[in-house]
């Protein structure tokens, strides 16, 4: 029996990793479980490219790389018939090549021996194997089969040819007496659909989408991403699987099937990996049905970290100084999609600790944080942020996080708390951060409470970045530059478009904000009743930058557009 080097040795001997790291990485799968590359990825100590290459060595298997143009099926063998495009997709494996009954698959894990018993099942070949990462057989696969070749091709399976799928869609009402509702669950159920939703919410996680919309018109299905902050059409389902789809997502959502004529919440969970993804569902009707939004919430894509949010050195260190207080108010202000919630989770990731009790009332419970105690408010039943934030007062607190202000009885209790001894943190809809002041007096409450009890304001919007690969530099004239609009260099970038950003010339999003450090100056300016431009003056003599000047500061830098910030910021 041959016997392998082990993993870890390799690594040592490649230089890759110390012995002190592969001792930490082994505690560490001993504790918690799992393979130790997986572990010591984790760990940050190798990339996945070095545990391939290792367990290339280790196992005298040959690895071949994108880069390389190894990972390219061979054509003309019709491959993609052999191998099922959903079992390649779903195990992230592709076939190279066939000769006779032997069949060349690419792994990422060759030692998954279930895979490869159902590879050899499935084709009736035996299986030779090769080795690449997953992120580059990934790759491979989107250009062998094509994302909408997939898409297409699953969705015309699950919807077949019969004349149902070239109707139109009915007005709302109309399709109630079509079927009955033991056979929309029926469909529903039905493999091909489970699939093609699966498939739907895989591909807009693959894609790094934050929300799917399925919305009917009068005669077709409309499915879209909105992927960094902005809608893309998709391959449209069938006309005749609206029902079923629809279905589909409510049984997973735990929402009423019968109910179509008012709106509906709920809410699952999927794994794709190691990660855990909550969706939030939302159904409206219209007029030809229901319309479904599923807001996916991936909490590794966007790390709770402040230092990882895009913050610039001044605007990290005053909201630093803010969060540290052991009490007031903290605000964060912004329209909706503005990325309020993750700043105010990555505040409260940032300061707690087993020290500290934190309690937050959360419409809906977006990200779940270990160590803190979350509170789904449902005012149905009367928990309503002001009910929960009463109760909170009685369960010694720290710090406490309400997910928005909306009255004046939730305004009074924050308050309240915040001028006690705590620090409390909370939304509000404001268009910068002086207009907080205004809104909260607005609301009922007298200024002098507003200015004792406010520490730190955080007025954000989000940019679409660059794509680092793509962007093009230019020279910037000042002439032609919009009144109020300086920038310092002479060179800035524009977008322009490849594969790695889908051709659109964006990918990922970073933050612009405005960060009002509220001390005895901005205190008494309020109390005094002075204007928000003369508010503004005083805050920036204190390192205070507008929404516009921060994002130009990221122009700057090379890190999004001019075209961008100005379409976000010079509204305000």
């Amino acid at each position: 029996m041959a016997r392998y080097k082990k993993l870890g040795d390799i690594l040592i001997s490649e230089g890759i990793i110390t012995k002190k790291q592969l001792e930490d990485g082994i505690s560490l799968q001993e504790k918690n479980g799992g393979k130790i590359g997986e572990v010591l990825i984790n760990l940050g100590y190798v990339n996945e490219e070095q545990i391939v290459i290792a367990l290339s060595k280790q196992l005298s298997i040959p690895y071949v790389s994108l880069a390389s143009g190894k990972l390219k099926p061979t054509a003309d063998q019709n491959l993609e018939e052999l191998v099922p495009q959903d079992f390649s997709v779903r195990n992230g494996i592709l076939p190279l090549s066939r000769s006779l009954n032997s069949l060349t698959v690419v792994v990422y894990d060759p030692l998954d021996l279930i895979l490869i018993d159902n590879l050899k099942k499935i084709t009736s070949c035996e299986i030779n194997l090769v080795v690449s990462t997953k992120t580059d057989i990934l790759k491979a696969l989107e250009e062998f089969y094509g994302k909408d070749k997939i898409f297409r091709e699953a969705m015309s399976v699950a919807g077949g040819r019969g004349p149902e799928a070239e109707g139109g869609i009915k007005e709302i009402g109309a399709e109630e007496t079509d079927l009955s509702l033991n056979k929309v669950i029926a469909q529903a159920e039905e493999a091909p659909v489970i699939k093609l939703v699966d498939l739907m919410v895989r591909q807009a996680i693959a894609e790094n989408a934050s929300d799917i919309h399925i919305e009917p018109h009068y005669n077709r299905l409309s499915l879209r991403y909105r992927i960094d902050g902005v809608l893309f059409d998709m391959p449209s389902p069938p006309n005749s699987l609206y029902l079923p789809i629809i279905s589909r997502i409510k049984i997973l959502s735990k929402m009423d099937i019968a109910e179509k004529r008012l709106p509906q919440d709920g809410g699952f969970m999927v794994k794709v990996g190691k990660r855990l993804i909550d969706l939030r569902v939302s159904s409206l009707p219209t007029i030809y049905g229901e319309k479904m939004v599923l807001r996916i919430l991936d909490k590794s894509r966007v790390p709770l970290d402040l230092a990882k949010l895009g913050f610039l050195p001044q605007e990290l260190e005053m909201i630093r100084k803010g969060i540290t207080s052991s009490y007031g108010l903290v605000f964060l202000t912004g329209p909706t999609g503005s990325g309020k919630s993750t700043t105010l989770y990555a505040n409260l990731n940032e300061i707690k600790s087993s020290t500290k009790n934190i309690l937050t009332a959360e419409d809906p419970v977006e990200y779940r944080i270990d160590g803190i105690s979350q509170v789904q408010v449902k005012a149905e039943i009367g928990l309503t942020f002001a009910n929960a934030l009463r109760a909170f007062l009685r369960q010694d607190p720290d710090i406490i996080l309400i997910g928005e202000v909306r009255d004046l009885e939730t305004a009074e209790m924050a308050i309240r708390a915040a001028l006690t001894g705590h620090l409390v943190f909370s939304t509000l809809h404001t268009n910068d951060a002086v207009s907080t002041f205004t809104r909260l007096v607005d609301i009922g409450i007298p200024s002098y409470l507003v200015t004792a009890s406010t520490r730190l304001i955080i007025a954000q919007r989000l940019v679409r970045k660059l794509c680092q690969e793509c962007k093009e530099p230019y020279e910037v004239k000042k002439e032609d530059l919009p009144r109020g609009v300086n920038i310092e260099s002479p060179v800035i970038y524009k977008a322009k478009g490849c594969e790695v950003c889908n051709f659109i010339g964006y990918k990922g999003r970073s933050v612009i904000v405005e960060v009002l450090l509220v001390d005895e100056d901005i205190r008494g300016a309020v109390y005094d009743g002075k204007s928000a431009p003369e508010i503004m003056e005083i805050a920036k003599k204190k390192g205070t930058l507008t929404l516009l000047q921060s994002g130009l500061k990221r122009v700057e830098e090379g890190i999004t557009s001019l075209e961008e910030v100005l379409s976000v910021a010079l509204s305000v």
